[in-house]
């Protein structure tokens, strides 16, 4: 269904478009004549190709989109519109989408937290960021900002 995730991955993000969509001329194993066997998309500008490949390449977590958001308003829009589209949560900012493909929604403010250089901030920033599915900018602001357990 390459076609149907083009159209949804490029209605998610700016400066996304299809380019275009190709259909075998032939009869393949898995396909017939005129079904859609690539399509060819840029989101955010970035190129990809999709490939109806068959059930026989899934995909895995060695490749995903990583997303980086501005606002919690933007990390839930981009959050559930790949979860309520069929797809599903897990830890730390990621999901997969109906078609098996992992996402990093990650906020950039949660970046900067992590990498803060006062190491205990960025300690309780990452160890709330662990206990998390969907990212919750606040959640994670408050706990840096706590004041340490033994002062």
């Amino acid at each position: 269904t390459a076609e149907e995730a083009a159209e949804f991955y490029v209605g998610l993000l700016p400066d996304s478009r299809i380019v275009s969509i190709q259909r075998t001329p032939v009869d393949t194993p898995s396909q017939k004549a005129g079904d859609v066997i690539t399509a060819e998309i840029e989101l955010a500008g970035q190129a990809f190709l999709l490939l109806n490949g068959g059930p026989q390449f899934p995909h895995s977590e060695a490749v995903s989109f990583q997303i980086h958001t501005d606002s919690q308003e933007e990390t839930d829009r981009l959050w559930n519109a790949i979860v309520d589209h069929g797809g599903a949560e897990s830890a730390c900012g990621w999901c997969k989408d109906k078609w098996g493909l992992s996402w990093q929604i990650t906020p950039r403010r949660l970046i900067a937290l992590i990498s803060d250089p006062d190491t205990g901030r960025a300690a309780r920033a990452m160890q709330a960021m662990m206990t998390m599915t969907r990212i919750d900018i606040a959640a994670i602001e408050a706990a840096a900002d706590a004041a340490p357990a033994n002062a």
